[in-house]
């Protein structure tokens, strides 16, 4: 992996902007090994994104600059920060459930296997607190938003768009295919952490009956 750009924000914060998830991923993970090894030095927060990798609160901003632009991660780094693993069962009945089936040429049992067959992984959070971007669905499989967003999806909808895989946690409107539903609280505000979603975290969806 080559080394993105880095570019300071504020007096305590780099920013590093990468090609796409799979090298935020690797970062991600290659920061975190420096971290616990001490080699970073003080950074309180490292927040992924898609293709951005922020990290706040830096102690010595132009050491840690220093230490990005010589930084080569393998792809291997990206299963350090990997995290629990949370199952989330789900009721495949979405409303848009044969119309992916129809889109990956299979028929709607079919497209729950294919589903409920790869661990995901959580890439970053965004969108909504307790929102993740997960991926682990092949390629093959991605799938477009929808041409026009719905003005309110309910809350524990499973959906996909593009090669994310995603829950949503909160009552919203949003463009994204729905497939299921699952009843577990994705955010809960009175919770030690409020979200079970976070960068890192795997993640495994189980086919329930309604």
């Amino acid at each position: 992996m080559t080394p993105g750009t880095v570019r300071r924000v504020g007096e305590r914060a780099l920013l590093v902007e990468l090609p796409g998830t799979a090298e935020v991923a690797a970062l991600y993970g290659w920061l975190n090994e420096h971290r616990e090894s001490g080699a970073l030095g003080a950074v309180e927060e490292l927040v992924p994104a898609a293709r951005t990798l922020l990290l706040d609160g830096v102690a010595d901003v132009d050491a840690v600059a220093a230490l990005l632009r010589t930084a080569r991660p393998t792809a291997a780094a990206a299963g350090v920060a990997r995290g629990p693993l949370l199952e989330v069962p789900t009721v495949y009945d979405g409303a848009d459930l044969a119309e992916v089936a129809a889109l990956w040429g299979v028929s709607v049992e079919a497209a729950v296997r294919i589903h409920t067959g790869p661990e995901y992984v959580v890439a970053f959070c965004g969108f909504a607190p307790g929102f993740g971007y997960l991926t682990g669905l092949p390629a093959p499989y991605e799938v477009p938003r929808r041409a026009t967003p719905r003005s309110s999806v309910p809350a524990g909808s499973v959906a996909l768009a593009g090669p994310y895989t995603g829950v949503y946690p909160h009552p919203s409107p949003g463009g994204w295919q729905l497939i299921g539903r699952t009843a577990l609280d994705l955010w809960d505000a009175d919770r030690e952490p409020p979200a079970l979603l976070a960068p890192g975290t795997r993640v495994r969806f189980t086919a329930e009956r309604a």
